[in-house]
């Protein structure tokens, strides 16, 4: 068996592969744009010392939360300079 050419009937409960394949144009720019937002986070969480809110520890561990995490360190915890 060609293990690319089953790539098609692999199931995952009721979610196909095929199924997935659709989906591909909306979930990899989605995940690019979480990793740049995490990135970014990260990036400014380790080259600022003060926060509005809460420390960097905290900053770290709420970044890790998917898209949201990210996007609430820059309205919440971001201090201005």
């Amino acid at each position: 068996m060609n293990l690319l050419k089953d790539m098609g009937t692999i199931n995952f409960g009721n979610i196909s592969f095929a199924d997935i394949k659709e989906y591909l144009p909306i979930i990899i720019p989605l995940a690019l744009v979480e990793v740049a937002l995490l990135l970014a986070a990260w990036i400014h969480i380790f080259r600022h010392k003060n926060y509005k809110r809460g420390n960097r520890v905290i900053w770290l561990l709420v970044s890790l939360i998917t898209i949201l995490g990210p996007v609430l360190y820059f309205v919440l915890g971001k201090e201005e300079e």
